[in-house]
């Protein structure tokens, strides 16, 4: 089994993606939507964080999340978001893929990916680097041709902040970014 080596900073910025089992296409679903709206708000209730910038795909999400300056555990915040989810999930809409010997024997669902990508923010320009990433990142899918035109994104609202321009994105480059955490 690999060896997962993660960092933990109090009160850092992290770059985070989680993927459903599978890639299958559930979160974009209205009640599916709803769940994770509700998961999310309770885990920030519970335990504090801010979610800097956001973009769900239908496979996948992609966040830049800030700790308390106390506090460093992500993980357990993304564990626990996963974990309200997929209970309220499968009770409202269900399994779509059969649990296999493994799933039951570690007692999961097959909602979610078993783990998630992070990545500790260093500096402001990298902080920029997976901002853009994210907000560029349903049009990098070919789900949209302009970023302004994908509706579950923080984007609008940096445009709102006047940190974007409403057309940022038409000439993205892609040399600008790698490929984090797909």
């Amino acid at each position: 089994m690999p060896n997962y080596r993660r960092v933990w900073i109090k009160g850092s910025t992290l770059f985070i993606t989680i993927v459903t089992y599978d890639r299958m296409s559930i979160l974009l679903n209205p009640q599916s939507r709803k769940i994770l709206k509700l998961a999310w708000k309770d885990v920030a209730k519970r335990y504090p964080f801010t979610t800097d910038a956001i973009c769900l795909l239908p496979n996948h999400i992609h966040v830049l999340m800030t700790l308390p300056e106390h506090d460093c555990d992500y993980s357990m915040r993304i564990r626990e978001i996963k974990r309200l989810y997929t209970k309220r999930y499968i009770a409202n809409i269900g399994e779509k893929i059969e649990r296999n010997l493994s799933h039951i024997h570690k007692r999961e669902a097959t909602i979610w990916q078993r783990r998630f990508y992070e990545h500790t923010i260093r500096d402001e320009q990298d902080y920029q680097n997976h901002l853009d990433y994210i907000h560029h990142n349903p049009v990098k899918h070919g789900l949209v041709d302009n970023v302004s035109l994908w509706k579950w994104s923080s984007f609008h609202r940096y445009v709102n902040l006047g940190i974007y321009e409403a057309n940022w994105g038409e000439n993205f480059s892609e040399d600008k970014n790698t490929d984090f955490g797909e």
